[in-house]
C-alpha cells in the first residue's frame, strides 16, 4: 500500500470542485424568480439533512432518456422537500425544480479550487491514469468540460448511470475497469466518510482532504 500509485480515483464535489454560494442561497435566489420568498439559511439547515435521507442518486437498469428523467425526479423531489420543511407546504411552480437542475448543470454556480488543475497536470505528467468518481448524476460530465477538467481526465463516473453510489464498491470498479488497474495500483482521494467507505470495499487506499465549504453544503 505504500507504492507509487498507477491512477487516481478523485471525487468531484467537496474534492475538486465546490459551491459558490450556499445551497440555500442559490434556492432563494431562484425561487424568488419564480415568485417564491424563501429563507436561505431555513434551507441551508435542512438540505443537509434531507440529501443525506435521499434514497441513492443510482437507477440500476436505465440509461438514455430514461435515465435523465430519473435524475430530475430524484432532484425535484429533494427540491419539494426542502421547500416545504423550510415553510412553504404548497406545490411548486412546475418550472421551479426544472430551473434549479439546469441552474446547478452550467459553471457559474461552481468554482474549482485553486490547486486542483495544477495537481491534475502533474500527475498526468507523471503518466497516472485519472478517474472522477462522483455521487452526481450525468451534469457531471458537460459540467467538467465547461470547467477545463474533462481534458485532464481518463474517464468519470456517476453513480446515477453506473446504477450504484458510494459507500459501495461498484462506482469505483467501474473506475478501475475504465483504467485498466487492479485496485492495489490506485489510491482514492475524497472528502466524505463515503469515499473512505467505498474505496474499503473495493480494496483502494483512500486519502481523505478537508475543503471548506459553505454552509447547507453536505
Amino acid at each position: 500500500m505504500t507504492m507509487r500509485p498507477q491512477g487516481l480515483l478523485l471525487d468531484a464535489m467537496g474534492t475538486l470542485i465546490g459551491l459558490r454560494q450556499s445551497v440555500g442561497e442559490s434556492y432563494a435566489m431562484v425561487a424568488e424568480q419564480h415568485g417564491i420568498s424563501a429563507d436561505p439559511e431555513t434551507l441551508n439547515r435542512v438540505f443537509p439533512r434531507l440529501f443525506r435521507q435521499a434514497p441513492p442518486l443510482a437507477f440500476p437498469g436505465i440509461s438514455g432518456a430514461a435515465l435523465q428523467t430519473a435524475e430530475q425526479q430524484w432532484w425535484g423531489d429533494l427540491i419539494a422537500a426542502c421547500f416545504e420543511a423550510s415553510g412553504h407546504p404548497d406545490p411548486l411552480p412546475e418550472a421551479l425544480p426544472a430551473a434549479l437542475f439546469e441552474h446547478f448543470a452550467g459553471p457559474e454556480p461552481w468554482l474549482v479550487y485553486p490547486d486542483v488543475a495544477g495537481h491534475l497536470e502533474r500527475w498526468r505528467q507523471a503518466g497516472l491514469k485519472l478517474a472522477v468518481v462522483s455521487n452526481f448524476d450525468q451534469r457531471l460530465v458537460p459540467l467538467l468540460t465547461a470547467l477545463g477538467l474533462e481534458p485532464l481526465l481518463d474517464a468519470v463516473v456517476v453513480s446515477s448511470a453506473v446504477g450504484a453510489a458510494k459507500p459501495e464498491a461498484l462506482p469505483l470498479q467501474r473506475a478501475l475497469q475504465l483504467l485498466e488497474l487492479e485496485p492495489e495500483q490506485v489510491w482514492h482521494i475524497g472528502d466524505s466518510p463515503e469515499d473512505e467507505a467505498s474505496a474499503r470495499a473495493a480494496g483502494v487506499r483512500c486519502l481523505l482532504i478537508q475543503r471548506p465549504k459553505p454552509d447547507g453544503t453536505p
